[in-house]
């Protein structure tokens, strides 16, 4: 066997060798992504039910007092906005699709990863429920900022989106 022949031979199980452990640490790699993705989608579902916890430990403490009744012009104010939150998207185009045919205006507020099913529900009730019988009168987009979940961290920005949509 000649010298050449032989570099050949071991240039190839070097490279193989190499191969091996580059695809072990891609594969380190990849995992760490999906742990955090998945540590996200974790942190959201345990807030929501932290919350809800929450907010039953509060309403078992707070005194037992009369509520007093909010004035009816308020109420007329705000019941034309939907805050879209975790149900299914149908729920929220029927509550659209009901304010609609009782009033002229409905809004539609989301912020977060709620926003694409806030424009589903607007485009969902405009097209196939009122056969386009009802126009987008305004999108406001914006930010908020939320106080952060972990302490030392600060102010967590949230994208916000409003739809208006009007009776045409």
């Amino acid at each position: 066997m000649s010298k050449k022949v032989a570099k050949e031979e071991v240039k190839e199980e070097v490279k193989e060798e190499v191969k091996e452990e580059v695809k072990e640490e891609v594969k380190e790699e990849v995992k760490e992504e999906v742990r955090e993705e998945v540590r996200e989608e974790v942190r959201e579902e345990v807030r929501e039910e932290v919350r809800e916890e929450v907010r039953e430990e509060v309403k078992e403490e707070a005194p037992k007092e009369t509520p007093k009744p909010k004035p009816k012009t308020e109420y007329r104010e705000q019941s034309h906005i939907i805050y879209i939150g975790k149900k299914p998207t149908i729920s929220y185009v029927l509550v659209a699709v009901t304010i609609l045919n009782k009033r002229d205006k409905c809004a539609i507020q989301a912020r977060g990863r709620q926003i694409s099913k806030a424009v589903d529900v607007a485009e969902i009730a405009r097209r196939k429920f009122l056969q386009d019988s009802v126009v987008i009168d305004k999108v406001v987009i914006g930010s908020e900022e939320l106080p952060s979940d972990i302490e030392g961290y600060g102010p967590k920005t949230v994208s916000t989106i409003e739809i208006v949509l009007l009776k045409g």
